[in-house]
């Protein structure tokens, strides 16, 4: 197995491409922490306590922990018990994000804050709170979940009415901010054996935040995480600096380009 062993932090993993992940890490032997705020079902259906349940109910091992990753004490804390309870950190997963799709005219400024404390500040604090673990034990893999919205203008979601819609500014302008994080650590840590590379859903991926949020989407048109984007992640949170490292992929191409069906 690809992860055998392996202990994987992954962020917003209640539900959607996050629950995706954390299920295929765990079919392929990774020990996942589960995090995300859901502790009890709200809007969204889903909470850390199911997702591990259910991987455990598949043979798979997981710990659930309640994180805020907009916060660093809590994400300080979600490492601290990491440690404590399964002793490393070998993959970080950043997939917690806030979608937000409003033309800049009407976009109140908290909620370009909020975007922009989920999808870049959270990253950051994740990364910065799992680097000192491993870089003393010399290797790791840094995994942040982006979208197409970082370079195209239009959305890949297909509407019912047939017409593109913008991707949103706050929300492009936050992964374009991620990508480039991405690229920029994965030189800072190449030298401490850690590989950090990004990852894109080439399709509209199904979630069932895209789906409440969105509701003139054709659901017809979507794909299941499964069929590539957890494939490629699972392939790239196997990497090491000696591999491949400082990428942007669409999970489509990857899986494709190394034949990961």
């Amino acid at each position: 197995m690809k992860l055998e062993g392996k202990v994987a932090i992954i962020t917003g993993s209640t539900r959607g491409i996050g629950k995706a992940i954390a299920i295929d890490f765990a079919k392929e032997g990774a020990i996942v922490v589960v995090t995300g705020r859901s502790k009890v079902d709200g809007k969204l259906p889903g909470t850390i306590y199911e997702t591990a349940k259910e991987i455990e109910r598949n043979g798979g091992k997981a710990i659930a922990i309640k994180c805020d990753i907009s916060l660093e004490e809590e994400v300080d804390d979600l490492v601290k018990r990491t440690l404590t309870e399964l002793g490393s950190v070998d993959v970080l997963v950043n997939n917690a994000a806030v979608a937000y799709y409003r033309p800049v005219t009407e976009t109140p400024t908290k909620h370009w804050d909020l975007v922009m404390r989920i999808n870049v500040r959270g990253p950051f604090l994740c990364i910065k709170a799992v680097l000192p673990v491993m870089i003393e034990q010399k290797s790791g893999s840094i995994l942040n979940i982006s979208s197409s919205a970082a370079e195209n203008i239009f959305s890949f979601m297909e509407r019912t009415d047939g017409e593109k819609h913008l991707s949103g500014c706050a929300y492009g302008g936050s992964k374009a901010a991620l990508e480039r994080l991405s690229r920029g650590l994965a030189e800072e840590v190449r030298e401490h054996n850690i590989a950090v590379n990004t990852l894109r859903p080439a399709k509209a991926t199904w979630s069932e935040g895209a789906v409440l949020w969105n509701p003139d989407l054709d659901e017809s048109t979507f794909i299941s995480p499964h069929l590539y984007l957890t494939k490629a992640a699972t392939f790239l949170a196997a990497q090491d600096a000696d591999g491949i490292t400082g990428g942007v992929f669409y999970d489509k191409d990857l899986c494709e380009q190394y034949k990961l069906f």
